[in-house]
């Protein structure tokens, strides 16, 4: 009977209303938690946003999602142009970012790793520790770094035959009709392909089912960085792990099918390097995978030397490659497509990609004839100055005990404190880049050709000529940051920048394409964007070509 009475109780008690409250006050209460582990900053540090204080800070922790391009927009134009630093908020599981004026980018960029870490901002933001399933992406980054500029040379005639077919798959092959596609769409049969034959593999990237598991990968971390972002830390280990049991899922399914392929590599490499004599003339195809291995050999780091553990740490990279390079080709297409016709843009990239290949030796990129598709790199870089897919991609995260010190303006970030490049800012500014929201795919190319046409004799200052050598795509800078800056620069960035130039000269020398009347407009969550993935276009294959 008492217990009978117990549980009417209970039941009693535990109304869905009574529940619902509950789980509110429990809610509010841990934001109430979050906010008083984060980092306080100087009172010195001027502010963006609706104010300080608990009230304040729930109020920016909802309008961080729609207000946050705006509150930075505001904070440039007050704060940074006068070389000040500020605070702007950040979404509600991380503390406000100090944004660090484009005159201090050194003084940040230069404090070693031990002090200010770009890997736990970037972990943090992405939520690496869960959404990457415990691995970092220090060691494939690193790896990447060492490996991809000496064998890219040699990987070129590789990517060409796969950006061909990947083209000529998502676009077809029709010359006769007028074909209506997905841009996105098309971008992804594209890119994780290309991407994937730097990473895993010739044979792997030609699987459409461990493929489409990256893309799904891919689409994954960024949904869960959404919803992460909007729990308060406190209760991250409780909900993290059920939000990423997704990512868990699609990757088992492409382990399965790499899985074969990684250890037949680890036993093939190791006989090799234990003499076998039948392996004398052997040697493992250069991609990622086979790069880690040798790099963890060279580390003396036994576990990572394990099937799961390099599929593992294929993830971050997979998704960097893959999201930020389908991001750049669509909206390089929609700024080309949608630029003035009286500009002639498609034209003028199309008959110097078309004039150079040409010049090619059997019919193959060379990377001399890559880099020297001027307008083409001119085309992308200005791309990536306009529309922009983040309002900033250097974040540094103060992980000295002691913070860290300002000695311009005298404030302190303490340890756990954020700080931030205004990309958006810097690319927009008209003091920097004039006619800054106008697509003008020659602005890089332009001094080049104006440069070089003018007399040797008056070509003579160094300082001049490098100036205008570092008009390139993969060169950055404190007034050009969509590769982010210093030491820690994209490592990818070199491939990047010639697989866009193979897809672009493929795609405009194959390819017929309408122009579109108006660049459709993107949509922005907090720091983030969600392109136009609707925008469709009118295709067909141009007559008489290969």
């Amino acid at each position: 009977m008492a217990a009978g009475f117990s549980a009417q109780l209970l039941e009693a008690m535990l109304t869905p209303t009574r529940i619902a409250i509950i789980l509110v006050v429990f809610t509010f209460s841990s934001f109430i938690v979050d906010f008083t582990w984060k980092p306080r900053y100087s009172s010195s540090l001027p502010r963006v946003g609706f104010g300080g204080g608990i009230i304040g800070n729930i109020r920016n922790w909802v309008g961080y999602i729609s207000h946050f391009n705006d509150w930075v927009a505001e904070g440039y134009e007050k704060y940074t142009k006068h070389d000040r630093a500020y605070v702007v908020p950040s979404a509600p599981s991380r503390p406000p970012e100090i944004v660090v004026p484009r005159s201090q980018t050194s003084w940040l960029l230069d404090f070693p790793d031990r002090m200010v870490s770009a890997e736990e901002a970037h972990a943090d933001i992405l939520y690496s520790s869960y959404q990457f399933l415990g691995i970092d992406d220090e060691f494939p980054n690193r790896t990447l770094h060492k490996n991809l500029a000496r064998n890219l040379i040699g990987l070129i005639p590789r990517l060409q035959d796969d950006v061909q077919e990947s083209v000529d798959a998502a676009f077809g092959l029709d010359t006769d009709n007028w074909k209506t596609l997905n841009l996105w769409e098309a971008w992804m049969e594209i890119v994780p392909r290309v991407s994937n034959r730097i990473l895993a593999g010739d044979e792997t990237c030609k699987n459409k089912t461990f493929v489409n598991s990256q893309i799904a990968f891919a689409d994954i971390v960024v949904r869960n960085s959404f919803i992460l972002n909007m729990f308060p830390r406190i209760l991250q280990p409780i909900f993290a792990p059920l939000v990423v049991a997704s990512n868990w899922r699609v990757w088992r399914k492409s382990f399965a099918i790499i899985r074969p392929l990684i250890e037949t590599r680890l036993r093939d490499m190791e006989r090799k390097a234990a003499g076998d004599p039948a392996y004398d003339t052997w040697e493992p195809e250069e991609s990622l995978i086979t790069w880690m291995i040798r790099q963890a050999q060279l580390d003396g780091r036994p576990d990572r030397l394990t099937p799961k553990n390099l599929s593992q740490s294929l993830l971050p990279v997979e998704f960097a490659a893959i999201h930020t390079t389908v991001l750049t080709g669509h909206n390089l297409m929609l700024d080309l497509l949608s630029s003035n016709p009286a500009d002639n843009y498609l034209e003028i990239v199309r008959d110097e990609t078309r004039r150079v290949f040409a010049e090619q030796p059997d019919g193959y990129w060379s990377k001399q004839g890559l880099a020297s598709l001027h307008r083409t790199d001119s085309a992308i870089r200005e791309s990536l100055r306009l529309s922009h897919f983040a309002t900033s991609l250097t974040h540094r995260k103060v992980i000295a005990k002691e913070g860290i010190t300002n000695p311009k303006e005298g404030w302190h970030a303490p340890p756990g404190s954020y700080l931030m490049l205004d990309l958006a800012g810097a690319h927009h500014d008209p003091d920097l880049y004039p006619d800054p929201w106008r697509y003008d795919a020659l602005r890089f190319s332009r001094p080049r050709e104006e440069y070089e046409a003018r007399p040797l004799a008056e070509r003579q200052d160094p300082d001049e000529a490098l100036r205008v050598k570092r008009l390139g795509l993969v060169t950055t800078s404190d007034i050009y940051l969509p590769f982010s800056h210093g030491r820690h620069a994209c490592p990818g960035r070199f491939f990047v920048a010639h697989e866009l130039k193979m897809i672009l000269a493929y795609l405009l020398g194959n390819y017929e394409i309408k122009p579109i009347a108006e660049r459709p407009k993107p949509m922005w969550i907090g720091q983030t964007i969600i392109p136009p993935m609707e925008v469709t276009v009118e295709v067909r294959r141009r007559k008489g070509t290969v």
